[in-house]
């Protein structure tokens, strides 16, 4: 150990908020690993001085994607880069839900417009109500969801995005989402843990990106059901071996079953804070990939 140094990517505003940042790097240094948490967009950054670079915090990488992929690509020539970068390209844009589907994962029903696409009105006319968000999105940027016979202001959300030249999800919306969503973390394919957190978007109509991503964190025991949804929807990553990270986000369909909501493989919140068991779980991944890279 040692000879291997360690790069725990984030970004600016990871830096500066990220919880589980510093007790990550903390707990590396305190198993002999050369720890340092970097921003992917720091310059210069010689990613070759690195054995192994970690994505964490680049909560900022939907806003930038173009960026954050062209760093990715040059990232994984340099270092072992996890997760990897077809992994991260591939999860980076949410129509990865449509590779789910055909891998016959249960998720939520998804239909995709590109801009200069075709659409029609009434698809925004659902009794449930819809959630319109970008494609490529994090933390609900841009996302709204909408009231039965509101389906003039969800579909003018959708141009809006479109004018931008964004691809948009039009999505019935989950009722049951109210009864808490459940996130479901991994580490190396392995399920470590899970919390169950309120609804982000409480408030019908209103695009809010300053609301909390994560309201009302409490740990829980998924079901049976939960588990098997979230290892079919890791088993369907394009990917020969389980991501280092995966956080698997479900809800409830009205049949009580669960679907996946996203998959999120980039830069989850894993929920270490406060969990050392989850902690040592997750450094423990890390150092096993550590190990297996060749000074």
């Amino acid at each position: 150990m040692g000879a291997v140094r360690i790069a725990v990517v984030t970004s600016k505003a990871g830096l500066d908020r990220d919880a589980d940042l510093p007790l990550v790097v903390d707990a590396l240094r305190a198993d002999g690993w050369e720890t340092r948490a970097v921003a992917w967009d720091a310059e210069p950054e010689p990613w070759d001085g690195f054995g192994l670079a970690v994505i964490r915090s680049t909560w900022d990488y939907a806003e930038r994607l173009d960026d954050f992929l062209a760093w990715a690509s040059a990232a994984a020539r340099a270092t072992r880069l996890l997760n990897p970068e077809p992994v991260v390209r591939w999860n980076s844009d949410k129509r990865y839900l449509l590779d789910l589907a055909e891998r016959h994962v249960c998720v939520v029903p998804t239909q995709f417009i590109v801009p200069g696409g075709n659409y029609r009105e009434a698809d925004f006319d659902l009794p449930e109500g819809v959630v319109v968000k970008p494609a490529v999105s994090a933390g609900s940027l841009d996302t709204a969801r909408y009231e039965p016979g509101h389906h003039a202001d969800a579909v003018r959300h959708a141009r809006m995005l479109l004018d931008q030249g964004r691809t948009v999800m039009v999505q019935p919306y989950q009722r049951l989402v109210e009864e808490g969503e459940r996130a479901l973390v991994f580490f190396a394919g392995v399920f470590s843990h899970a919390i169950r957190k309120g609804p982000v978007l409480t408030e019908p109509g209103v695009i809010d990106n300053l609301r909390a991503p994560h309201p009302g964190v409490v740990p829980y025991a998924p079901t049976a059901a939960e588990l098997r949804t979230a290892q079919d929807a890791l088993a369907a990553v394009p990917a020969a071996q389980a991501p280092l990270f995966a956080r698997v986000d479900l809800t409830l369909a009205e049949s009580r079953e669960p679907v996946v909501m996203e998959l999120e493989l980039i830069e989850p919140n894993l929920f270490l804070d406060g969990n050392p068991q989850a902690l040592a779980r997750f450094v423990g991944a890390v150092a096993a990939q550590a190990r297996a890279v060749t000074p």
